[in-house]
């Protein structure tokens, strides 16, 4: 029989059966057109949209306090988005812009890149909207270019996230093709349609202007789903799945890492910050604590890689 022992805090840090540090952790940041910009948002306390020249500044900051990789996220003005999302092919667009700068500055740093539309289409979405709905095969033949865009602009990582299928086997086949072959994939394996994105949509202006995105992101009551979606992009060639959100599906998480051997990376989401954030301003819940306590149980569900807004004030607290 085990025995329940009183123990100090050095005996309980020794025996834990579950550690974190710093390199199972990415940095997501927002970053727009211009110079200067530091802009917050009241449904997002704590995170900012960044202008390339302070977003290269902040990441030079948490790399030199142990924060080595980040995944970047473009936001646009209305004026920049049309029906195709072109703006995210365009070889001199914001996150390339900033790619470009982070590794001529800080060029240690992993860099990934989301590879979606929904910030830069008029319509919001994912994907192309075709006749009311989202055409999969000219969505992924865009992804495909973005991927390659961020690839030519030095990004390490590219991370689909459409949920539009073969996204993965396209895009590694536009890498291979153009020289890429050691640019890696990330994949949204297990992406479902959540009700935590609300602050991450306000952030980067990605709200669908209409519908919702219940038709290509997966049912929150399903996880026998998660495990079609995440072997098929193993077959597709990925190198990294991912399930998102994180905190309410850990056990999808659990899941898939008892099922494939591949690494997994889960995303912390913009509401499991937020809520945590702001119960902390009004004196409800210690942020410290319990933002340990939550991505704690993300690794001790089978994470390997955790996405989460905490990464910046991680240094400071383990």
């Amino acid at each position: 029989m085990m025995r329940r022992l009183r123990r100090n805090s050095g005996i309980r840090d020794l025996i834990a059966e579950t550690k974190i540090c710093l390199d199972d952790f990415v940095m997501p940041f927002f970053v727009v057109e211009g110079n200067n910009i530091i802009q917050e948002i009241s449904s997002f306390p704590g995170i900012f949209r960044y202008s390339v020249d302070n977003l290269v500044k902040e990441i030079k900051r948490i790399w030199e306090l142990g924060i080595k990789s980040v995944i970047l996220f473009g936001v646009v003005d209305e004026c920049n988005k049309d029906a195709l999302g072109s703006y995210a092919i365009r070889d001199n667009n914001v996150v390339c812009k900033a790619i470009k700068l982070i590794k001529d500055k800080v060029p240690e740093v992993i860099v990934i890149s989301d590879v979606c539309l929904c910030s830069y289409t008029s319509s919001g979405h994912c994907g192309i909207v075709d006749n009311g709905i989202v055409d999969n095969s000219k969505t992924v033949e865009i992804l495909s270019k973005v991927a390659l865009n961020y690839a030519k602009s030095g990004a390490d990582i590219v991370a689909p996230s459409a949920m539009a299928d073969f996204q993965v086997r396209e895009i590694r086949k536009v890498l291979y093709e153009n020289g890429f072959d050691n640019t890696l994939i990330m994949s949204y394996s297990a992406k479902y349609s959540s009700n935590f994105y609300g602050p991450f949509r306000d952030i980067a202006n990605s709200s669908p202007k209409f519908g919702d995105r219940k038709t290509y992101q997966m049912d929150y009551r399903n996880i026998k789903q998660a495990l079609v979606e995440v072997e098929r992009d193993i077959q597709e060639g990925v190198d990294i799945v991912m399930v998102k959100p994180a905190l309410a599906y850990l056990d999808v998480i659990r899941e898939v890492k008892n099922t494939f051997n591949i690494p997994l990376a889960a995303y912390s989401v913009s509401g499991e910050y937020s809520m945590v954030k702001v119960a902390s301003q009004c004196g409800i819940l210690n942020e410290k604590e319990t933002a340990l306590e939550i991505l704690m149980s993300i690794k001790r569900a089978g994470a390997d890689i955790i996405i989460s807004y905490w990464a910046k004030d991680l240094p400071g607290w383990i």
